[in-house]
């Protein structure tokens, strides 16, 4: 099996800084897709006009947004400058959201750290014009733990609504069999469990997520150099379930293009923004690698292979971080 990984570029400024030469974006520039489907823009999130001109007069039916927790730009901050800066990008959201629209955060709870920022980010969002709807946990298969603590393996989904969007459970039924039996309602006078009740041997998707397997190196979608990737099931599941065929999704961290590819396989137009360059190229290429391949990642290889493979100074970089597979892989949370 082929190797060829990249260490994290947020941990790696001399091949972050390399990279920048190979984006086709920059600063305050936009990509246009060539089949008209999709934009990706290098703005801020938080600045109301870099969110205007991402959107245009376009606005998004849902939005799915995946800030880095407790880092501004790479640089971390307090809880309290996290807070302020996400209330931002949650006005700037809500500035270009449908009025009947959906909004997902994922949000981190350190469990060491009186499981911040998720209860400040719960507590900020009573005083915006989101309606809370549910707190989703996904399971991931790779926790982190210690002998004087439970293994934290879960990942926290925030779902709210503005107006009455549609949503559509029925269209995303689980891989998750129909384990837990029991009599849950009385039928013609008779005790029926709810396998005997449904056509299916699978549950629908609740709030527990527990049949999506976490992103890493061995995984076909993986891609190598990101830090916080989300599982491409975990974005349609929520694609499919807030939105229909043609109507417009948005992701203002784009990051590994979790969003814009699962919008692309389910057939939705994605507007996505990152701050970083590199990232914005990765979206890009992930796209143009998919639509060529039939791939959804790079597994063992990374979007820049051509670049390092001409520009022996990059590749440098990599070969002085890059030991074991492990060592780079991120999906941390």
């Amino acid at each position: 099996m082929k190797s060829s990984p990249i260490p994290r570029l947020d941990e790696n400024e001399l091949l972050h800084e390399g990279l920048l030469k190979c984006c086709r974006i920059h600063k305050g520039e936009i990509w246009e897709d060539p089949a008209g489907r999709h934009r990706i823009g290098c703005f801020d999130a938080a600045r109301a006009s870099d969110v205007q001109a991402l959107m245009g007069t376009r606005r998004a039916v849902l939005a799915v947004q995946d800030p880095p927790y407790n880092i501004v730009a790479f640089e971390r901050r307090d809880v309290p400058q996290f807070i302020a800066w996400c209330r931002q990008w949650v006005d700037n959201t809500y500035s270009v959201l449908d009025e009947n629209g959906s909004l997902y955060v994922w949000m981190g709870a350190d469990q060491a750290q009186e499981f911040q920022p998720l209860p400040d980010f719960m507590i900020m969002m009573r005083s915006t014009p989101f309606k809370s709807r549910s707190f989703i946990t996904m399971r991931n298969q790779r926790g982190y733990g210690t002998q004087k603590n439970w293994m934290a393996v879960r990942q926290e989904l925030l779902y709210y609504t503005s107006g009455t969007p549609s949503f559509d459970v029925d269209a995303e039924y689980t891989e998750i069999p129909k384990i837990l039996r029991g009599y849950y309602k009385e039928v013609g006078g008779k005790r029926t469990e709810n396998v005997e009740r449904s056509g299916s041997e699978n549950i629908r998707a609740g709030n527990v997520w527990v049949d999506i397997q976490q992103v890493f190196y061995r995984m076909v979608e993986n891609v190598n150099g990101c830090y916080a990737q989300k599982p491409l099931k975990s974005v349609e599941r929520i694609i499919r379930a807030s939105s229909r065929k043609g109507e417009l999704v948005m992701d203002f961290f784009a990051h590994s293009g979790s969003t814009l590819l699962a919008a692309e396989m389910s057939g939705r137009p994605c507007f996505t923004m990152d701050i970083d360059p590199v990232y914005c190229e990765i979206c890009i290429r992930r796209l143009e690698h998919f639509r060529r391949t039939g791939l959804t990642g790079w597994q063992n290889g990374h979007p820049f292979e051509k670049d390092l493979a001409e520009r022996p100074e990059l590749a440098g970089f990599v070969e002085d971080t890059v030991k074991i597979p492990d060592a780079f892989q991120t999906a941390l949370f």
